[in-house]
């Protein structure tokens, strides 16, 4: 078997093709389906979904078959309920993490040698997608994982643009025009706000709490306009501009993860605007009520009139 058609098979198959050295028995749980919460997007929150495992433990042999004594043996309930300990720890954003989770887990008993896991979301796509985890029994001192390297970035097949809208524009009585504009705007865009009150960051602690007002203030446009959909992370931006959804951009994670003074605080709502345009390589900036235009790498920058929302459609 060739390692394209390897790749695809189940772990049992995969375990036996893999395999060097001394021969090793394996107990395996297949097709074991669970409804559970998990996901980093918006729309995975407060919904389930079923999650598919098949799991192939390899352990020592033993002499059990000779005896026919269960308690020899590493048992098939070590598997499910490594599964189900690791389901009711906490909510995961990740199938890599409950993978992870699981396989630790079998390979607490001592018999353990080496597991194979693999985890698919059944709902999200016509078929499943999933991760595969191999993991082995290794000394205390050897590491296990290797440190995450920041990608140079990820490609996009459209630039999207970026929309800053200010508190008054967004407060006041063309704000559900401006709104229309934008959900009808043939381009993919991020929306961008201020914060409801102009946001002190003097402080370590006041550019925590302006970004977070910023935040809220981005809740409660979802809320008052359910079109449109809170984002927060790079990858759930990411998936959500590839998907057509309307985006409105929650700060503080991107913010914060960015170590040293080179990007703006929540002070200055229109430079954040400004600064995500850049970090995601959009080609366009529109700001709506700014005082001045912000720095937006190589994207070009258009202010456009609060009392015009049809001047967006004309930047086509």
């Amino acid at each position: 078997m060739d390692e394209t058609a390897m790749a695809f098979e189940l772990p049992h198959v995969r375990a036996s093709a893999s395999h060097s050295g001394p021969p090793l028995d394996r107990i395996s749980v297949r097709d074991y389906v669970r409804d559970i919460e998990i996901g980093a997007f918006r729309t995975e929150r407060g919904v389930t979904q079923r999650v598919r495992f098949n799991v192939v433990l390899e352990v020592m042999h033993n002499a059990a078959a000779e005896s026919d004594d269960v308690d020899q043996v590493v048992s098939y309930d070590m598997i499910t309920e490594a599964i189900e300990a690791a389901l009711a720890a906490d909510r995961l954003n990740l199938l890599e993490t409950l993978a992870e989770r699981v396989a630790a887990a079998c390979l607490t008993d001592p018999q353990s040698v080496r597991v194979f896991v693999r985890v698919e979301k059944l709902d999200r796509i016509p078929g499943a997608l999933g991760v595969e985890i191999v993991r082995a029994r290794v000394p205390k001192a050897a590491p296990r994982i290797r440190p995450v390297r920041e990608l140079a970035g990820s490609a996009q097949a459209v630039r999207p643009a970026v929309i800053y809208l200010d508190r008054a524009v967004l407060g006041g009585a063309g704000a559900a025009r401006w709104l229309d504009a934008i959900v009808a705007w043939d381009k993919p865009t991020v929306l961008c706000i201020a914060a409801s009150e102009p946001q002190p960051a003097t402080t370590e602690a006041q550019q925590m709490i302006g970004l977070l007002a910023i935040e809220a203030a981005a809740w409660a446009l979802t809320d008052r306009d359910p079109r449109f959909s809170v984002v927060a992370s790079r990858t759930e931006l990411d998936w959500s501009l590839k998907s057509g959804r309307h985006t409105v951009w929650a700060p503080r994670r991107m913010a914060t993860a960015r170590a040293g003074g080179d990007r703006p605080d929540a002070s200055d709502p229109a430079g954040l605007a400004g600064w995500l345009a850049a970090e995601i390589g959009a080609d366009l900036l529109v700001t709506v009520g700014a005082a001045a235009a912000p720095e937006a790498g190589t994207a070009a920058v258009r202010r456009l009139d609060p009392e015009r929302p049809e001047a967006l459609a004309d930047l086509d």
